[in-house]
């Protein structure tokens, strides 16, 4: 899971001076010439420094809604201090793949919703399973992240004895426990892996080796377990709601091009009824 997802549940270059523009008795500090992004390097599938990632590209696209002569990312690796040090030192203006607000950030509408996949092998009998309780898995060998929420299910389903456990917070600069699990299930070291969707989705279709079977887990949240879906903001400073509507504007105007995006990299999104979406939604309002 990405940076400041990670750190909500567990585990999300300097420019010139901004115009200052008025929000009430306060002045924002947002750049009205580039759009200034917080982003994690060497991170895909959201983010790197080439420009790879579906946050790269979806941060590219509110730039040019914006008429922003272009995207410029402060880097900063994943993990505690990210919004302290980037957005709230005011060296970017925009946070993409946010989950809550903090003291620090205020979030924007979701622009999207996804979930926990289970990743497998085609012709290995369990592609179709959307649920950790399945009983097809009984005795199987799954893979998880150790502090993720869906491991609270793993356990719950009794699977934790032949379970292999992967790292949950890491620099993804220097360790890479999703690409890790999905390697093994490709060797056959475990029959299952469970990674947060847009991971499962990325790194079941890239890496050496055959491309794997990826199912969205659509289960109802079990009582006294967490939620395994979560809708996905963007953050800007707190005082900044006239920014925050701006970027609502966009996201209005723009999800069939964002969800385009998020299924070209094998993004699982679903609906507000855990319903999966497989086609761009056209914005409201029009045919």
């Amino acid at each position: 899971m990405r940076a400041s997802l990670a750190t909500m549940i567990g585990c999300l270059s300097l420019a010139s001076g901004g115009a200052q523009a008025a929000e009430g008795h306060l002045a924002d500090a947002v750049n009205r010439n580039v759009l200034r992004v917080c982003a994690t390097p060497a991170n895909l599938p959201y983010s790197n420094e080439k420009g790879e990632g579906f946050e790269n590209k979806i941060a590219q696209l509110v730039a040019d809604q914006l008429k922003r002569k272009g995207v410029e990312n402060t880097w900063f690796p994943q993990g505690t201090g990210f919004v302290r040090k980037t957005l709230s030192e005011k060296r970017c203006d925009l946070i993409m793949g946010t989950v809550q607000a903090d003291e620090f950030t205020l979030n924007t509408n979701h622009y999207y919703r996804t979930t926990y996949a289970l990743v497998t092998k085609h012709g290995s009998g369990l592609e179709g399973i959307t649920s950790i309780m399945d009983p097809k898995l009984k005795g199987k060998k799954v893979g998880i992240q150790a502090g993720a929420p869906a491991a609270d299910y793993v356990a719950k389903a009794g699977l934790m004895p032949n379970a292999k456990s992967y790292l949950f917070i890491v620099d993804t600069r220097y360790q890479n426990p999703m690409q890790d699990m999905v390697a093994d299930v490709r060797s056959g070291e475990i029959d299952v892996g469970i990674l947060w969707g847009p991971h499962a989705g990325w790194y079941a279709n890239h890496g050496e080796g055959e491309k794997l079977s990826i199912q969205p887990m659509l289960e109802e949240k079990l009582p006294g377990l967490p939620r395994l879906e979560y809708r996905i903001t963007m953050g800007v400073r707190a005082n900044e709601t006239a920014w925050k509507h701006e970027i609502n504007d966009v996201i209005a105007k723009r999800q069939g091009d964002i969800d385009k995006i998020l299924l070209d990299y094998g993004v699982p999104i679903i609906d507000e009824d855990n319903k999966l979406i497989t086609e761009p939604r056209m914005p409201k309002g029009t045919n």
